[in-house]
């Protein structure tokens, strides 16, 4: 409604003697340079606006201002969790669990002070591995707030007010059986829908709801297993597609009615389905823990296996076997965390491994490294609290500068780590512990 009045305020003042075509050139620039404005600031939802981890504000630090703690615009206490806060319209939404009561919390702060507006906590008793809080990172859509928590609660709210809209339980409504370390997949919104891993019996494996009302618009697929990795939707061939992994197959999903459009079956041992799959042009990448990589070339029907690892261990890796980060896929390299900590480069074409290095992570099972792609540099979060600006390129890692964001409070076998994406918006990276979130300033001086 907004960007209407926008477009016919323009016109109006738009002279009649100008030429047509170049009034549209005008209004086009005029409605990219609105577009920036407004949803630049936001990371809504896991992956950011368009959810590939990229992130896109201008104006960002060439280096950080300290080799020590990074300083905080605010800090506000938090419970345990795993799900990465959502940023969007003011304010920042993260999810959070209180052990000793056994109590999930959704919770709304002021994105500018830190500041809470509300929360909303509700009974979850937890009979998964890792008991460490939700997973899924929440959703900011048009007001409302969507989001799941570790045993299959979901809610829609007011962003405003937190006044609950709706909600599920997929225990009880669809007769979840909880995959082993809970629900973890961030819901989609497309349009009116809300599109997120259930795990039901009946082929519920994947819902997608009306986002007003809660309505159930289709349901689609089956799996012994539910997996871990969020829904994404690409076009392949003039064709949009729900890309949907799961633990026995990469399924292609026709986004409006749920109907299946290629399968590739790929069973992926313990569902550690978790990496988002990444496209580049006609091609889709997908990682995981034991079975390692594919990459598959995808039509408007139909999708082809190009390549694949040649290890299903986890220990004796040849290209990339990534547990919990989603890679970095270009059209001529892809970079990503393997199983043991070592960051990777390899070649798109083939998979051949290029390079390796621990100088930004570490030595040890599940180690775990966030990459966020900006401008000609990146990003890297790593489990121990480091924020990194850095190089990635055929010829290896050059680390620019390095600092601390967060401590680590979670012990994983002898090491303390962060298993949290961030998210980076309002020129800021907004980062969480089990103990805290902050909002840390990056803009360039």
């Amino acid at each position: 409604m907004a960007r209407s009045r926008f477009v016919s305020q323009l016109r109006k003042a738009s002279p009649l003697h100008v030429h047509t075509r170049t009034t549209a050139r005008f209004v086009s620039c005029m409605m990219a340079l609105w577009f920036s404005s407004v949803f630049a600031d936001d990371w809504p939802q896991w992956g950011g606006p368009q959810r590939d981890c990229i992130w896109r504000e201008t104006g960002i630090v060439d280096k950080l201002p300290t080799t020590g703690l990074l300083p905080r615009r605010w800090s506000v206490a938090v419970g345990e969790g795993y799900s990465g806060p959502a940023v969007a319209d003011g304010a920042v939404v993260l999810t959070d669990r209180i052990a000793q009561g056994q109590l999930e919390r959704i919770r709304c702060f002021d994105a500018e002070t830190g500041e809470e507006r509300w929360q909303h906590e509700y009974a979850a008793r937890y009979t998964i591995n890792y008991p460490a809080g939700p997973r899924a990172t929440p959703v900011i859509d048009s007001g409302r707030v969507y989001s799941i928590g570790a045993v299959g609660h979901m809610f829609c709210q007011e962003l405003a007010t937190g006044r609950i809209l709706w909600s599920k339980e997929f225990q009880r409504d669809f007769d979840t059986e909880l995959p082993t370390w809970g629900m973890a997949a961030s819901p989609l919104v497309d349009g009116d829908h809300l599109i997120t891993l259930v795990g039901g019996k009946n082929n519920a494996l994947i819902v997608c709801f009306n986002k007003i009302t809660g309505e159930e618009v289709w349901r689609s697929l089956e799996d012994r297993d539910v997996g871990y990795c969020p829904p994404v939707i690409y076009e392949f061939g003039g064709r949009r597609q729900l890309i949907t992994w799961h633990p026995s197959a990469v399924s292609s999903l026709d986004p409006q009615d749920g109907k299946v459009i290629w399968e590739v079956p790929w069973q992926i041992r313990f569902g550690l389905t978790i990496p988002a799959p990444q496209k580049t042009g006609d091609r889709l990448f997908l990682t995981s823990f034991y079975n390692g990589p594919i990459m598959l070339q995808v039509s408007a029907n139909d999708a082809q296996i190009l390549w694949k690892g040649n290890s299903d261990s986890e220990q004796e890796t040849d290209k990339l076997h990534s547990i919990m980060p989603t890679p970095v896929v270009t059209p001529t390299h892809i970079f990503g965390v393997c199983s043991y900590g070592q960051l990777r480069g390899l070649k798109t074409e083939t998979g051949e491994r290029l390079w390796e290095t621990r100088d930004a992570t570490g030595d040890g099972r599940w180690w775990n490294a966030f990459l966020i792609p900006h401008e000609d540099r990146y990003f890297l979060h790593n489990e121990q609290g480091d924020l990194i600006i850095a190089q990635l390129d055929g010829t290896g890692y050059h680390e620019i500068s390095r600092a601390r964001l967060v401590e680590p409070t979670r012990q994983v076998q002898r090491r303390m780590t962060i298993w949290s994406h961030p998210a980076f918006a309002m020129k800021s990276v907004f980062a969480r512990n089990d103990k805290e979130l902050v909002r840390v300033d990056l803009s360039a001086p």
